[in-house]
């Protein structure tokens, strides 16, 4: 199924410029709390992968959380970081909704994430995040390239850079999900803070193995408001397509 067709995902247009090296596309950012300890994960998984597949203009993310591994099976791909950072958005929010398969769309607001209607409005209701950053990777190294802002109210403002596995097929042996051979797409593994950014010009950069792991290995950036968790709105975010 094609997202975009399907249930009328409608980006902001933005230039879009990517090679194996360099790439300044900005990005919807769409993260999916999931667990393969929880049976209504898997059609949440599937989605996500397809929206990955069919979407140039969305950075779709699998974060695995670690809170359903005493239901009898331990995720083997869950972080504690994504099941904070999930609750950091719920804080932010002010609406404590902490729950899976859960998607979190730029930072903002939460759907169901097996729910694609809901998805595409959501993704419909909001604009693109707008700030333009440039993202390179020059040997061994990852550059990020940030614009001045020119605004008073520009920050405070964090700067992340994410490695994520492109595919991760599980086969799940106990629990809710037993029998079940399910494939995440796009499974963070690393974040990476770079630190605050006041909102001018500012160039960071990070070497590439401290972001990224051996195998089918992306890596973006995304720049949050730097509320209480780090987890605020997503205002700018790019994706270096690295894997093969």
């Amino acid at each position: 199924m094609n997202i975009k067709l399907a249930l009328g995902i409608v980006v902001g247009a933005a230039a879009f410029v990517a090679t194996a090296n360099t790439a300044n596309a900005r990005m919807t950012v769409l993260e999916l709390f999931t667990s393969q300890g929880c049976s209504s994960c898997p059609p949440a998984d599937e989605l996500l992968g397809e929206i990955a597949q069919d979407n140039e203009d969305i950075l779709a993310l699998s974060m695995p959380v670690d809170y359903w591994d005493y239901l009898g099976w331990k995720d083997s791909l869950a972080s504690p970081k994504h099941s904070a950072r999930q609750r950091a958005y719920a804080e932010a929010r002010g609406d404590m909704a902490v729950y899976t398969p859960q998607i979190v769309v730029n930072g903002e607001r939460h759907v169901i994430g097996s729910d694609g209607a809901a998805v595409a409005k959501t993704v419909n209701a909001l604009n693109t995040p707008p700030v333009d950053v440039a993202f390179t990777k020059t040997g061994s190294t990852l550059t990020v390239e940030l614009p001045d802002l020119a605004t008073s109210d520009a920050g405070p403002l964090r700067v992340w850079v994410v490695g994520f596995s492109v595919e991760e097929p599980v086969s799940i042996g106990r629990g809710e999900n037993a029998g079940r051979t399910v494939s995440y797409h796009n499974v963070v593994r690393k974040m990476v803070d770079l630190g605050a950014w006041d909102g001018t010009s500012k160039t960071l950069s990070v070497k590439s193995g401290d972001v990224m792991m051996a195998g089918n290995y992306d890596c973006a950036v995304i720049i949050q408001r730097d509320v209480e968790g780090g987890a605020g709105p997503i205002i700018g975010a790019t994706r270096l397509a690295l894997a093969e």
